[in-house]
């Protein structure tokens, strides 16, 4: 596994000047100690070494019992949310939105995730907080399924404030090219499955932090009637991991795309799993979104449309699924503590404009 600090390999005798020039090796060294008892723990039997290596191995012969294998891969960041984290000096959750941003774009097309790397770019290390960065990649790529296999660990005094950093990570999954999923397999009839969010998730934070912080003047330790917590503890909300849930549906149901709701919200992101042909209709009557989205949408008087264009307003996971399986498929989501349901249908688009239609409104709004 790639040694998690760039520093690692430096001369001693440089050591002086380079901490002289503000980066401190013994400092990323110490994180690397802190952080191995979470790498560790995301293993899976593939992994090949540990901490200290150049690159990361992963052994690929499990592929061979595949007929015709496709490697997926996606990479990401969390944006804006690292802001919170930083306000709050909370770090240990913000690897479920790195990880779930990357490893949930690959199981939309049935892809597993096998393995992941980060990217942790700062202004000073601090063992601690890059340790407890790590310990949140690690405990996600666990929930996951897919191995935590390298990391770098960079150190950028000038560029970046002491106390500011950045995270990004990338990952790499298999799919059987037969059960690849995606605008060819979807139907007229088919249904269209919505899979609750945990909050705000990791996108559209450039306008949630422009409506609490700048707008309102909230701070992150306001209580918030509404939350039940403070706003900073609502903000840093982990997002959730659709993995395990997705796979289910790709492997046991005749469920035939998926979409991740991410940045543009869930008609943009559906849409680019729909044939032109056909035209999902969703009804927001089917769900009251979680009250963080009213919130927003009142204090910063942001129309529905700008609403529904930036956040995910409650869903973050769709699945388009042949009716036959639908209650199959809610069952297995439930068993995995995942909170569905039949939001919309799939029907043929007499405009062929390949659309999606959110109709109706949520309960109160």
């Amino acid at each position: 596994m790639p040694d998690h600090a760039d520093q690692s390999s430096a001369d001693p005798s440089s050591q002086g000047a380079y901490a002289r020039a503000g980066v401190d090796i013994d400092a990323a060294d110490k994180a690397v100690d802190l952080m191995k008892v979470w790498v560790e723990k995301a293993r899976r039997p593939e992994m090949i070494g540990g901490l200290g290596g150049f690159a990361g191995l992963f052994d690929a012969s499990a592929l061979t019992s595949y007929k015709r294998p496709l490697l997926a891969t996606s990479t990401d960041g969390v944006g804006t949310k690292v802001a919170v984290a930083q306000m709050m000096d909370k770090h240990d959750t913000i690897g479920f939105d790195l990880v779930g941003m990357v490893v949930d774009d690959l199981v939309v097309c049935g892809a597993e995730p096998l393995f992941m790397t980060d990217y942790i770019a700062t202004g000073k290390v601090v063992p601690e907080r890059i340790a407890a960065i790590v310990k949140g990649i690690a405990e996600a790529c666990v929930e996951a399924g897919c191995a935590l296999v390298g990391g770098e660990t960079a150190e950028h005094p000038g560029l970046l404030a002491p106390d500011e950093y950045d995270v990004a990570g990338a990952t790499t999954g298999v799919v059987e090219a037969d059960a690849l999923l995606g605008p060819g397999r979807v139907r007229p009839g088919d249904v269209v499955i919505a899979m609750a969010a945990s909050g705000l998730h990791s996108n559209g934070y450039s306008l949630a932090r422009h409506v609490f912080f700048t707008q309102a003047g909230w701070t992150v330790d306001r209580q918030v009637e509404e939350f039940g917590r403070t706003l900073g503890e609502e903000l840093l909300e982990p997002t959730r991991i659709y993995t395990k849930a997705g796979l289910a549906l790709a492997r046991e149901t005749q469920t035939h795309a998926m979409a991740h709701v991410t940045g543009g919200g869930l008609a943009n992101n559906l849409a680019r799993v729909m044939p032109p042909e056909l035209r999902a209709t969703l009804d927001r009557a089917s769900w009251q979104p979680a009250p963080v989205f009213d919130v927003v949408r009142r204090l910063g008087d942001v129309s529905q449309p700008d609403l529904e264009a930036t956040l995910n307003c409650g869903v973050g996971m769709v699945a388009l699924t042949h009716p036959d399986s639908a209650d199959a498929a809610l069952g297995r989501l439930a068993e995995l503590g995942i909170d569905a349901w039949v939001a919309g249908e799939v029907d043929v688009d007499p405009d062929q404009l390949g659309t999606v239609r959110l109709v109706g409104q949520h309960p109160g709004w």
